[in-house]
């Protein structure tokens, strides 16, 4: 009898006006190649994170995707365009207000 887990990206989605990248893991456990088990998690990816300051000034920090899949880097690549990347500071700044 061999038990094996496997773990794989099977969806990912690009959502909403800031091109959020919704990215869903499953983990799939297997005896003698035969599937007994599946279960998710979830994950999103944003473009920007936002903080304001003390002064009341903000920091914006570009997301780091060195630690997704190759395929989720690309899609970041594709869809987080500069002027997404400033709409998103822009609603992250409102959101305080």
């Amino acid at each position: 009898m061999s038990i094996t887990k496997e773990t794989v990206e099977d969806k990912i989605e690009v959502v909403g006006d800031y091109r959020t990248i919704q990215v869903r893991t499953a983990t799939i456990i297997k005896e003698d190649g035969v599937e007994i088990s599946r279960s998710f998690h979830r994950h999103t990816v944003e473009c920007v994170s936002s903080v304001e300051n003390e002064d009341d000034s903000w920091t914006h920090t570009d997301t780091d995707v060195s630690g997704e899949s190759a395929e989720v880097q690309g899609i970041a690549t594709a869809v987080w365009t500069t002027a997404i990347k400033n709409a998103k500071k822009t609603a992250n700044e409102n959101a305080s207000i």
